[in-house]
């Protein structure tokens, strides 16, 4: 940026080398700018003698590009695209009124659906947008607000904040539970039915690694009910279907409803866990602030 500072002294006369050389003319770029055709003239011979090269061959109430002039203009009129969408659309962000939250359908469902009164009594005016998605989205790109990530809280694009840690344990209805048989030790569960998640792009643990964490190795768990939802896995563990692997942020709730039942006595404390983020790029909304203040309270 220093050696781009001394070629062309100052980012105005880009800005009025691209009018000049789109419009084909000094006294319309200075029209286009609300500035005097002199000044336009003025900041082109200027960035000409600091560049070193003629940048248009001028004729009598026309100008034409040189070939430097051409190649020139053809990288910054690209540049300056880039540019002016990327502020369009930070400043159509700043404007929205709505907050988007991009979650999990399962975490939509079990862990802010339940709270939304809370959120409305607060602040009735917030226009809280839930956006589900089976893969970690590019909230920069997607001009996402919040969002929830699984990991251990390090990410260089995102400001994050601990919703939950993640502990892991067999769930299941109440009748399944009581009727399982000899639920004493861990290695028994793999004679029960188990209901399998196989998220297709977001990466989580399994009952592979749930029962290797405790010792079980050498055996696959036995086959059952695959799924590539949670929110599937949960409402078919609650319609008996068998035992679900119940991240407890989720099932704890649903265990204290009477929905399900769960070995707690088996959780499996990961290291890692659920953080809300948001951008470390762009700024939050005040209605992404107050969102996300919520949220963490």
């Amino acid at each position: 940026m220093q050696e781009l500072w001394k070629l062309v002294t100052s980012p105005r006369h880009l800005i009025v080398f691209e009018a000049a050389a789109r419009l084909g003319s000094f006294t319309r770029a200075a029209d286009e700018m609300n500035v005097q055709q002199p000044a336009v003239s003025a900041a082109i011979k200027q960035l000409e003698a600091s560049l070193g090269v003629p940048l248009f061959r001028r004729s009598h109430r026309r100008v034409s590009l040189t070939n430097a002039g051409a190649r020139l203009y053809a990288d910054v009129s690209r540049a300056f695209g880039e540019i002016l969408e990327s502020a369009l659309a930070v400043r159509q962000r700043s404007l929205n009124d709505h907050v988007t939250l991009s979650t999990s359908s399962a975490f939509s469902v079990y862990w802010i659906m339940p709270r939304l009164r809370d959120l409305h009594a607060r602040h009735p005016n917030i226009d809280l947008r839930l956006q589900s998605s089976d893969r970690e989205p590019d909230i920069d790109a997607e001009s996402i607000s919040l969002a929830i990530r699984r990991g251990t809280g390090d990410w260089p694009d995102c400001h994050s904040e601990l919703i939950a840690t993640e502990e892991i344990y067999p769930v299941a209805s109440p009748r399944v539970m009581a009727s399982a048989v000899n639920l004493a030790t861990v290695p028994n569960l793999l004679h029960e039915k188990l209901i399998h998640l196989e998220e297709p792009i977001r990466e989580r643990p399994g009952w592979q690694q749930w029962f290797a964490h405790f010792g079980v190795t050498g055996r696959p768990p036995a086959a059952g009910l695959r799924l590539n939802d949670y929110a599937l896995v949960l409402q078919a563990a609650i319609a008996g279907e068998g035992f679900a692997f119940g991240w407890n942020h989720l099932t704890g709730p649903l265990i204290d409803q009477g929905l399900l039942a769960g070995k707690r006595d088996w959780t499996w404390t990961t290291g890692e866990g659920f953080y809300l983020v948001w951008s470390r790029n762009i700024p939050l909304t005040e209605n992404a602030v107050l969102v996300r203040d919520w949220l963490l309270s």
